[in-house]
């Protein structure tokens, strides 16, 4: 049996629940507990002092509720999740960008998370295989993750950068990134599903990164060819492809190949569910809950 992982959610998987009202964030993390899931992640979508998930234009109050919901039902709150972009020709806004993220550093903290994931660039308007464009962005890139990842050492946390956003999504990419900032608590979060919209094969692309992932994320999809006409509801790959969201363990990626992977990789540390299918939310989480301790033998 696989031990040293521990298995939860994002906040995201939740979305539908949370975005219309019909679960609030202490609901959200009773029902993890309820289900024996060890931990949740906070996936903020903005900086606004009404939203459900905590960001830096919280009510302190609030954050502090939320940290507390979470000890007393005994769910780890792991990593916080933002978006950012340090590829920018006003400097001013680069700098601002900087803060903004060190300020979330800092409201991990007080929620007692001790990871989180910073995006580095805009998801609209960059073509994911322009090669050039990336090459001009990296520079950037590194010198304003380096600075937060290490202001983010004074508070032992944790900093990271995801496959996701189509223009930082492939394996190469994302380790060029990571061994350029060279520090120690700079790492990947780590979507075995994500792969795909840029057309890699997760089975080749994970065990690439695993050594440098912070956390990982168990995502499924469902992918036809881009010749199909699946109707509406899916969206492309960067090669045309069409991708769905899935349950985890009901899509197409081979996700048994996947997690052998991970566990055969020694990796230790949080691996959450991140569900973006059509069924219900919390069917989808509860099938993937289940499918995911099978599948990596918990």
């Amino acid at each position: 049996m696989t031990t040293g992982i521990s298995l939860g959610f994002s906040s995201y998987s939740f979305h539908s629940q949370i975005s219309t009202g019909a679960m609030t964030l202490p609901q959200v993390i009773d029902w993890v507990a309820a289900h024996d899931g060890e931990h949740l992640e906070l996936a903020s979508l903005g900086d606004s002092p009404d939203a459900t998930i905590p960001n830096i234009a919280s009510d302190p109050a609030y954050v502090d509720q939320i940290r507390a919901a979470a000890e007393r039902a005994g769910v780890t709150l792991s990593t916080l999740a933002i978006g950012a972009n340090f590829f920018t020709d006003d400097t001013e806004e680069l700098a601002a960008q900087i803060d903004r993220v060190k300020a979330h550093v800092d409201l991990a903290d007080r929620l007692g998370i001790r990871q989180m994931r910073h995006d580095v660039v805009a998801h609209a308007g960059l073509s994911g295989d322009d090669t050039p464009l990336f090459e001009q962005a990296l520079a950037p890139i590194v010198a304003a993750s380096t600075e937060i990842a290490q202001y983010a050492a004074t508070k032992g946390v944790t900093t990271s950068l995801e496959n996701h956003g189509f223009f930082v999504q492939a394996a190469d990419r994302v380790r060029r990134i990571v061994q350029a900032v060279d520090e120690p608590n700079f790492r990947t979060t780590l979507d075995v599903g994500n792969f795909v919209c840029v057309d890699e094969d997760p089975t080749v692309s994970v065990p690439q990164n695993l050594p440098y992932a912070m956390v990982v994320h168990l995502k499924d999809f469902y992918i036809r060819p881009a010749d199909a006409d699946p109707g509406e509801g899916w969206f492309r790959s960067r090669g045309g492809k069409h991708l769905r969201g899935a349950v985890v363990g009901n899509g197409d990626i081979d996700l048994r190949s996947v997690a052998r992977s991970i566990t055969d990789s020694g990796y230790t540390g949080f691996v959450s569910i991140e569900f973006e299918g059509w069924e219900d939310c919390l069917l989808g989480c509860e099938r993937g809950l289940a499918n995911a301790r099978r599948l990596l033998g918990l």
